[in-house]
């Protein structure tokens, strides 16, 4: 591997954009891309010349919305520009002639409201007002597979075979070289990985690196889905973070740790002792709180959380597996307890949204999650008691009697649910909402309107 000396990110503190650019250069940087993302969270943007930094700074780059998904616009309408956020830039370890820079849209001057990163800073706003920032770990699981001819994935590891894989050794060091690019990267860019592991599936691997700032760390995992497929490549594999890979083992979560500071002295605001806390959880009444909403807008928010037709292959009690999935299907809450969608892990002081997962646009997932917590704080929202059994194996009647929602089984499901919360309009506008549902109900449709292998193998033998 190369050195990856010139990938430190900048630090995050405003600064004269004559100066920065004789930094840049002086680190061998040539072009600077201004990287927004889709509906999907996908990066798109321009690259241009150091040269012209100052004049992308200021929205010189123009860009037809009709272009992309879900940027709201028709071939008449005027082309929206893209800010780089210059407070987060990163020099590319393996291609150090090019600065990334998250950014946002903007139309005529303005923040463009399309735009999931623009509509998170003003939840975060809202956050702001009230004595709160926000902060978001979010852990990042990822298949590292090789592509066949056919275009089907398998294991590029024939001993990675084992049942139950999870925490191998042996898996972990037989893929060390492509770990040790993306760990290094991770450390020298000052995310502060603090542990990684091969995961639970065979060719699965997770990387857990502090949290930040919900911005900051939304950016992360942006880039996070970039650079662990570049390195995958320079090993001739490909990686990914597609939910469900594999029918028969689990699949890609990308959890989503949050809590909130205050804003003057930086305390963790849903940290308290477990003695303190009547339910036992290290949690205080203000982390119960924003529970509360999450869990009152849960099914409407599982459609960020797990935004694709596979997700749902996902979020199965155990679907074709030998043992439990591990994946949420209830919209609930308990402590260290996996079964729910939101858990409060072990000592307290944040809540786990575990149906989030690797297809997820962190951006949209975290305006709709961190806006739903306010309006539970707000309202003084209880959200009951901690479910502590094993919810997978609860018969109907006791989930019913314990009034325990499921989350939607189904993409469609979880849009229609989307689009019934009123909640979700009030938080993004009408047009952020429509585009999103508009894109994900054409994506349903779609995979309708396609044979899968499977209704070949079974239906054209039978019929």
């Amino acid at each position: 591997m190369s050195s990856v000396q010139e990938s430190i990110e900048i630090p995050q503190q405003p600064r004269d954009i004559g100066e920065l650019q004789r930094e840049l250069r002086a680190r061998g940087v040539k072009y600077c891309l201004g990287a927004y993302v889709d509906i999907h969270g996908v990066p798109k943007g321009k690259f241009v010349p150091i040269d012209h930094l100052p004049h992308m700074a200021e929205g010189s780059e123009l860009y037809t919305g009709y272009a992309l998904d879900g940027l709201g616009q028709a071939p008449n309408d005027d082309e929206i520009a893209s800010v780089p956020d210059l407070d987060h830039i990163i020099q590319l370890p393996w291609q150090p002639e090019v600065a990334w820079m998250p950014a946002d849209n903007s139309f005529k001057g303005k923040p463009y409201e399309i735009n999931t990163r623009v509509a998170l800073k003003k939840v975060l706003a809202q956050a702001a007002d009230m004595g709160f920032g926000c902060n978001l770990g979010i852990e990042c699981e990822v298949f590292v597979l090789r592509q066949e001819e056919d275009g089907s994935l398998s294991v590029p590891n024939p001993d990675d075979r084992l049942k139950k894989s999870c925490y191998d050794v042996r898996g972990f060091m037989d893929q060390f070289a492509w770990l040790d690019k993306v760990a290094t990267c991770i450390n020298d860019l000052g995310w502060d990985l603090y542990s990684l592991d091969h995961e639970d599936a065979n060719g699965q691997y997770e990387f857990d690196f502090k949290y930040a700032d919900a911005l900051t760390s939304c950016d992360r995992f942006i880039f996070f889905r970039y650079m662990a497929k570049q390195y995958a490549r320079e090993e001739g594999l490909i990686a990914t973070l597609m939910p469900k890979p594999f029918a028969n083992r689990t699949g890609n979560g990308a959890h989503f740790n949050m809590s909130l500071y205050d804003l003057e002295t930086g305390k963790n605001l849903f940290a308290c002792d477990p003695a303190d806390d009547p339910r036992g959880l290290g949690l205080t009444e203000l982390g119960y709180q924003f529970i509360g909403g999450v869990i009152r807008h849960g099914r409407a928010l599982c459609a960020t959380f797990a935004p694709t037709v596979n997700s749902y292959k996902r979020l199965l009690r155990q679907g074709s597996m030998s043992y439990f999935s591990w994946a949420p299907v209830f919209n609930s809450f308990g402590s260290n307890n996996r079964t729910n969608s939101i858990r409060v892990p072990m000592n307290g002081g944040r809540c786990e949204s575990r149906n989030a997962d690797g297809a997820v646009n962190p951006y949209l997932a975290a305006t709709l999650a961190f806006a739903a917590g306010l309006e539970g704080i707000r309202e003084g929202l209880d959200p009951g008691a901690p479910q502590d059994d094993n919810l997978y194996e609860l018969s109907e009647a006791e989930r019913e009697a314990r009034g325990i929602e499921f989350l939607p089984q189904n993409l469609n499901e979880a849009v229609q649910a989307f689009a019934a919360d009123s909640f979700v309009e009030q938080t993004l506008g009408k047009e952020l909402r429509d585009e999103f549902i508009r894109y994900k109900s054409e994506e349903w449709e779609a995979y309708h309107h396609s044979i899968s292998a499977w209704e070949i193998e079974r239906y054209s033998h039978l019929f």
